[in-house]
């Protein structure tokens, strides 16, 4: 019986791409924060992981090398944010302690994500030692 990584570890692995690009985004909203006419940006992830599963749920199969490719690569669509704090007058719309609490969340989230990968491979290890360490 053949394992498909893909679906034992796909959605996980796409996860933890969306959390990597969002913490550059991030770290660079933080790094602008005193940049006069700098927007703050942000990728939604639950709009990016609801891209990974169509686009995972699609898989087509190329029976020809013209034929087009049937999976669509997309993290997620990079928008702005919307400021929750009044101009300063620079038109800089970076809050540094919002930017701060996510960045922290999402660090927070990534190490989840990749604690949950750790234990799907130490059980995939496991398995194929037959339960001996």
């Amino acid at each position: 019986m053949a394992i498909n990584l893909d679906k034992l570890m796909g959605f996980h692995h796409k996860a933890l791409q969306v959390r990597t690009q969002r913490m550059e985004v991030l770290s660079g909203n933080l790094a602008n924060a005193n940049t006069p006419g700098y927007k703050a940006r942000d990728i939604d992830f639950q709009k990016a992981m609801k891209s990974a599963q169509q686009s995972a749920s699609q898989n087509l199969t190329r029976t020809h090398e013209n034929h087009i490719k049937g999976a669509v690569q997309s993290t997620g669509e990079l928008q702005f944010r919307i400021p929750n704090q009044p101009d300063t007058g620079d038109g800089n719309t970076v809050d540094v302690q919002i930017e701060r609490n996510t960045f922290l969340d999402n660090g927070l989230r990534y190490q989840a994500g990749m604690e949950f990968l750790n234990g799907k491979i130490k059980g995939m290890k496991k398995a194929i030692s037959g339960g001996q360490q």
